[in-house]
């Protein structure tokens, strides 16, 4: 029960602060981040069983039909760098979290946010801005190409599929 009232809550705030200004508002992208936030932090997990970051990367990217590896260092070898200035919605980051060159990774969400799975608060969202990931940001690759990007980006395109 208090899982459920947490994911509402943290849902409401989502669409309150993601809403607005977000080219993925109500889109394929923020349906799928919606209806995992608050699942539990799992080691190894890919699934709404539990997430570990990459393995929830990789859900997301998987319903948005883009194939990504179960592991944040080989998904920070695809793509296309970008800059923390020209960040899309979708756009992954990545971070140094335990001192070792990149560990975790997170989906671009607009507006300086990202959702990702941390391993004390399950999915969440977080600001890029929040010292501690400043101090870890690695950098960000862009993985969908325009096209993907513009049928993701439309809400009037398949987001009754999302699971």
């Amino acid at each position: 029960m208090k899982k459920k009232l947490v994911a509402a809550a943290v849902s409401m705030s989502i669409l309150f602060t993601l809403g607005t200004g977000s080219v993925f508002a109500d889109s394929k992208l923020d349906k799928v981040v919606d209806k995992v936030i608050g699942t539990e932090y799992k080691s190894g997990g890919t699934t709404t069983n539990g997430f570990d970051c990459s393995g929830f990367t990789m859900y997301v990217f998987d319903k948005l039909g883009i194939n990504l590896p179960h592991q944040s260092g080989s998904q920070f070898k695809m793509g296309k760098a970008v800059s923390k200035d020209e960040l899309k919605a979708g756009d992954l980051v990545f971070f140094n979290t335990f001192g070792n060159g990149v560990s975790h990774v997170g989906v671009f969400v607009g507006n300086g946010k990202f959702a990702h799975a941390s391993s004390s608060k399950g999915v969440t969202i977080s600001k890029l801005s929040d010292s501690y990931y400043t101090n870890r940001y690695v950098g960000a690759k862009r993985i969908m190409s325009n096209e993907v990007y513009q049928s993701v980006a439309d809400s009037s395109k398949d987001n009754d599929d999302v699971q």
